[in-house]
C-alpha cells in the first residue's frame, strides 16, 4: 500500500485533533473530489514499518484523540490487508485513542458479508477496530461545506461499535 500523506492535528476530519493518514488507491473516482491523485494506488510513498512506527510514536502525544484513515480508499482490498495490522497495533499499544476511517462504500452493502469491498476475515475485523466510518461517495450534487465532518449530505457518520451490537446502523448526533 501507498500513501500520500499524513496530517499531523488535523481537526477537520473527525472530532478533536487528529493524525491523518491518506492512502492511495481509490476505484470509486467522484466527480469533484478534492484528492484525485490518490486514485492511483502507486501515487506517493510505500507504506512501510517504519512509517507505521512513527505513527504510532507520533499518534501516543496525549493531544491526540485518535488517529483518521482517508484517501484514496481505506477499503480498498490491497489497502485493507495493511491497514488491519496498523489498526491491531493501535488497539493493541494505545487503546485509548479513537478510530475513525472515510470511505466511499456503504458499511451496510459494500463493507458487509458478500459486498463487493468485503474480504474475509479481513473486513469485519476492520470494522470491530473502527469507532466511526464515514461512508458514502462524496457527490458534489449534495455538498454542503456547513456539515460536520463529512462533504456531501448523503454521507452518514456511523457509530460503528454501537451498530455491531445493535445489527442496525447508529447514526452520529453529527449527522443532524
Amino acid at each position: 500500500m501507498n500513501y500520500c500523506q499524513i496530517i499531523r492535528a488535523d481537526t477537520a476530519n473527525g472530532e478533536g485533533f487528529r493524525l491523518s493518514l491518506f492512502v492511495s488507491g481509490c476505484r470509486n473516482h467522484c466527480p469533484g473530489c478534492f484528492q484525485k491523485e490518490t486514485w492511483d494506488s502507486i501515487y506517493g510513498e510505500l507504506f512501510t514499518e517504519q512509517v507505521q512506527d512513527q505513527l504510532l510514536r507520533e499518534l501516543a502525544q496525549p493531544f491526540y484523540e485518535g488517529i483518521t484513515i482517508l484517501g484514496g480508499e481505506p477499503f480498498e482490498p490491497e489497502n485493507q490487508k495493511v491497514l488491519l495490522p496498523l489498526l491491531e497495533r493501535i488497539h493493541q499499544q494505545l487503546p485509548q485513542k479513537n478510530v475513525w476511517i472515510y470511505t466511499g462504500y456503504l458499511f451496510d452493502v459494500d463493507l458487509s458479508r458478500g459486498g463487493k469491498c468485503y474480504l474475509d476475515g479481513i473486513t469485519d475485523k476492520i470494522l470491530a477496530l473502527t469507532d466511526v466510518l464515514v461512508d458514502g461517495r462524496f457527490m458534489l450534487d449534495k455538498a454542503d461545506v456547513s456539515l460536520n465532518y463529512r462533504g456531501s449530505s448523503n454521507q452518514r457518520i456511523i457509530l460503528v461499535p454501537q451498530s455491531l451490537a445493535q445489527h442496525k446502523i447508529v447514526l452520529s448526533p453529527y449527522n443532524n
